[in-house]
């Protein structure tokens, strides 16, 4: 049985890291309902992080829209709000005022990308505004005067975003197993991203690890011993981390060099980088390869998506549990080939199975979405 089996989700439709937050919660046992807009509109990039999800079509600005959401709130353990601050507020679902005394056992996760009580609250982003804002952007790429460099949108909007998220979540659950009460968990881009570099922004203060500018420090491209090189077959790549002093003797023994006493000495930086690139482009990625496989040299490949899936690499859950395993819907397919959700597809079976719903007595189906029956909403 997967670790948040019987756990019940609603995910406000959002894009990237709100999606990666719900679909690790499904990977792991929880039932996901994906809520939909009824007019999609303008939708820049399909949802592909939909494993294990069901989703419904309901318009919550409509007020029977709106009361339907309410009421399958009573039924529900998270819900999950990817919209900008005040958002919810405005429809007449804010957390405080209405979510949480509908039912007091919810965790209502918002995940924002600024901080909600900062300068830059109500304003737009993307992943490369939190990274800017919260100063790792200022520490990635190569050394002036190139420019900061993003990893395509991975550190703010999936690991200080969608998995930050994920991990508040789960200590709201395990908080309520003692109180027996939901509560609210505030995440957002720029403090999750600010976090994750906690190690580099400390030790940015001791001399010799990151107190260069960027592209000059140990770990991030500066040291010769420690970046990527071209190989013969130019566009492919090994990576060398040999930092440790035994570590970097393997490195010299596979390279066919003699070992450097002088390595750590960063005047003489410029002249190994320069003989580590002369000496990968005398032979293919592949007799690196066979050289270094199976040694302590820390020097891999570089492999492309495309090379792994030929090899047929599986993709795997993120964590391994012995006893309480993720679904086994986490397979290698899913790992490579794209899947969507359709708006409203599965959504009404869970409907059923979490609270008894019926078509047609318990809500409608009108200009595209679900809502309340007319003499319902004036129930509630």
């Amino acid at each position: 049985m997967p670790a948040l089996d019987n756990i019940r989700v609603i995910e406000l439709a959002g894009l990237a890291p709100g999606p990666f937050t719900g679909m690790l919660l499904a990977d792991n046992g929880a039932d996901v309902l994906r809520i939909d807009r009824v007019d999609q509109g303008n939708v820049p990039s399909p949802d592909v992080l939909i494993r294990g999800k069901r989703s419904v079509c309901i318009d919550i600005k409509h007020p029977r829209g709106r009361d339907l959401l309410l009421k399958l709130v009573k039924h529900a353990d998270v819900l999950i709000d990817p919209f900008r601050p005040g958002v919810l507020e405005r429809l007449g679902l804010g957390p405080r005022e209405v979510l949480l005394p509908k039912n007091p056992r919810l965790v209502v996760a918002r995940l924002t990308g600024y901080r909600r009580d900062g300068k830059y609250a109500s304003m737009a982003g993307h992943d490369i505004n939190y990274l800017a804002v919260s100063g790792v952007l200022s520490t990635l790429g190569g050394a002036a005067p190139l420019p900061p460099s993003p990893p395509g949108n991975l550190l703010a909007d999936f690991a200080g975003g969608g998995l930050v998220c994920f991990a508040g979540i789960l200590l709201a659950l395990q908080a309520r197993t003692t109180t027996n009460r939901g509560q609210i968990v505030d995440a957002n881009m720029v403090d999750g991203v600010s976090y994750l570099a906690t190690a580099p922004r400390v030790s940015a203060k001791i001399p010799g690890q990151w107190d260069s500018p960027r592209g000059q420090n140990l770990i991030d491209g500066g040291c010769p011993y420690y970046r990527v090189y071209e190989c013969k077959d130019a566009g492919r790549y090994m990576a060398v981390a040999a930092l440790e002093p035994k570590f970097f003797t393997a490195l010299c023994r596979g390279l066919g060099i003699q070992d450097r006493r002088d390595r750590q000495d960063r005047a003489a930086w410029p002249a190994l980088h320069q003989l580590l690139t002369d000496r990968f482009r005398t032979k293919t990625r592949a007799e690196w390869e066979t050289i270094f496989d199976g040694t302590d040299a820390c020097c891999t490949p570089v492999l492309t998506y495309n090379e792994m899936e030929a090899a047929r690499y599986e993709q795997r859950a993120m964590v391994g549990l012995s006893e309480t395993p993720s679904n086994s819907s986490v397979r290698v397919q899913d790992g490579w080939t794209p899947q969507t959700l359709a708006p409203g597809h599965g959504g009404e079976q869970l409907l059923h199975a979490w609270a008894g719903f019926e078509r047609d007595r318990d809500y409608v189906v009108a200009e595209g979405g679900l809502r309340t029956v007319e003499d319902e909403a004036a129930k509630l």
